[in-house]
């Protein structure tokens, strides 16, 4: 983790996979570096459905969703969390992602409710000072 990161704290985001594929690498790096810059990160694991990653956030009471998916399944799975979280009231917990996404799919995944996809090739420290940047602790927001 570069010196340049500032720690962050107070954040709780789950790293969600969900869907069939079986790699997760990208997504422990992710979780890793929002660990190691001070936010407190909870790991699904893989093969989630987007039910088991909207329980799990209500659970840990996150304050951000991160997905990763390299299923191709994106343009399925990202709504279904984001309606998932809209049924239970809990819109206002940002979902973000990365994976294998095609460049023509993020306009689609942003109009549907995704705040950022970061595409293969993204610096690590990115996808931290987006987060950093972004997402504020919802006991501070709901006041």
């Amino acid at each position: 983790m570069p010196d340049t990161i500032a720690l962050v704290t107070g954040i709780r985001v789950l790293v969600g996979k969900p869907g069939l594929d079986g790699h997760d690498r990208g997504a422990k790096v992710i979780a890793r570096a929002l660990q190691d810059s001070g936010i407190d990160v909870y790991y699904t694991g893989l093969h989630q459905s987007a039910t088991d990653i909207v329980d799990a956030a209500e659970e840990q009471k996150v304050d951000a969703i991160g997905l990763s998916i390299l299923s191709g399944a994106h343009l399925t799975l990202f709504p279904a969390v984001i309606e998932l979280l809209k049924q239970r009231g809990m819109e206002d917990i940002p979902v973000f992602g990365g994976g294998i996404i095609p460049a023509d799919d993020v306009p689609v995944l942003l109009d549907k409710g995704v705040s950022q996809i970061f595409l293969p090739g993204t610096p690590v420290s990115e996808v931290v000072e987006w987060v950093s940047d972004n997402v504020r602790p919802r006991a501070q927001t709901a006041n």
